[in-house]
């Protein structure tokens, strides 16, 4: 078992002029306090336009600086934006052979296209191409790091041959993952030999479903790149406190925050709903269940809020339904004390992460996964 640190950077309002200065310079410390406490990764999202909930419109620079301040901990793309109107392919292939430069080889390339009809909307991306354009970047990016030269004519991109340079420290490249988030990703994942990446806040049910899914599928997948990445991370929140009752008053209440902010964001399957982002019809639902944070239900199934015995037990339920890395949301809009954030991630590298086995540290993990026609 795995663990990671996941970056929205959300910002509250009112803001001043320090204050996304003040979120980004608090992520790094977390992030170097999970780097010194055993953490495994800090993952960092690509949103745009998300006032509040996501600042981090330039993962790539936070990354870097984040490789700088640690030593040991993988970082990651959760994710890098797989559309032209975001990012070329070729500028994704290059920058990330940077950061994997400057990290030591210790980047992770989570994969995706975007589910937000703000961002979408904003860079004029066509909902119906998203698939598409995702499917043609995964499957080039891994040629474009190890192809001493390479050439492409596609259906959304072409370009004559070139050495696309520099290239990855790790070989034959850096692991890849998908977000998975809408249903079926997890099969678009196993199929392509890529790491599911969870990025949404299912209860562990439904997460478990879809795993068994992934392990069925990546059996007989064809592989994207040089190596298949077979693991698959969940996302939920972590706030753990030597108080219990402390821990789920103020852990609690960061969750439902950011739920509430969540739930005002309009997804692209319900302003758009096309066979790309089908609609789920949970709208009036999910708006409806929408709470606040001084909504008091309870530590919902999965969620490690609480003191440590808590908390292990909580994550023995992930292990038990086969995930292999667990990476946490810590912080909403600046609810949670910088102070007790850090508290919260010194208690979990001290009294958790030790009842977990430990497969390999961190910086030797470089490449990981299985060599294509390889065994584990």
């Amino acid at each position: 078992m795995k663990f990671g640190i996941f970056f929205e950077l959300s910002v509250p309002r009112p803001w001043t002029r320090d204050s996304e200065r003040i979120v980004y310079e608090n992520a790094l410390e977390q992030a170097a306090v999970a780097d010194e406490v055993g953490f495994d990764y800090a993952w960092a999202v690509e949103h745009h336009f998300l006032e509040e909930y996501s600042h981090c419109s330039s993962p790539e620079l936070f990354l870097t600086a984040v490789a700088m301040k640690t030593k040991r901990i993988r970082v990651g793309h959760g994710i890098v934006v797989c559309v032209p109107e975001y990012a070329h392919p070729i500028r994704v292939a290059e920058r990330t052979a940077v950061l994997d430069i400057l990290s030591g080889g210790r980047l992770e390339v989570g994969t995706g296209r975007s589910a937000t009809w703000c961002e979408l909307g904003g860079f004029r991306a066509n909902p119906d191409e998203t698939k598409k354009t995702w499917d043609e970047y995964v499957h080039c990016l891994p040629k474009m790091w190890t192809q001493e030269r390479y050439s492409y004519q596609g259906r959304v991109w072409s370009m004559p041959e070139r050495a696309i340079l520099p290239k990855p420290y790790q070989k034959p490249h850096p692991p890849m993952w998908v977000a998975v988030t809408s249903p079926g990703t997890e099969i678009d994942a196993a199929d392509r030999g890529m790491g599911a990446l969870g990025i949404s806040y299912d209860p562990l049910p439904v997460q478990e479903k879809k795993l068994l899914e992934y392990r069925r599928h990546i059996k007989n997948c064809e592989p994207v790149g040089e190596i298949i990445n077979d693991h698959c991370a969940a996302l939920t929140f972590l706030f753990c406190n030597e108080d219990d009752k402390f821990a789920i008053k103020h852990g609690t209440a960061m969750f439902m925050q950011f739920g509430l902010l969540a739930n005002q964001i309009v997804m692209c399957r319900e302003a758009y709903p096309t066979k790309s982002y089908p609609s789920a019809g949970l709208l009036p639902a999910v708006r409806a269940q929408a709470q606040g944070p001084s909504d008091t239900a309870g530590v919902p199934e999965g969620v490690a809020i609480g003191d440590p015995e808590r908390i292990v037990k909580t994550l023995k339920k992930w292990e038990s339904a086969g995930f292999d890395s667990i990476n946490f949301l810590t912080q909403a809009v600046e609810m949670i004390p910088q102070e007790q954030v850090l508290n919260s991630l010194r208690l979990f590298g001290k009294h958790v992460i030790p009842h977990f086995k430990r497969e390999q540290p961190a910086q030797a993990a470089a490449g990981q996964g299985v060599a294509v026609g390889g065994v584990r």
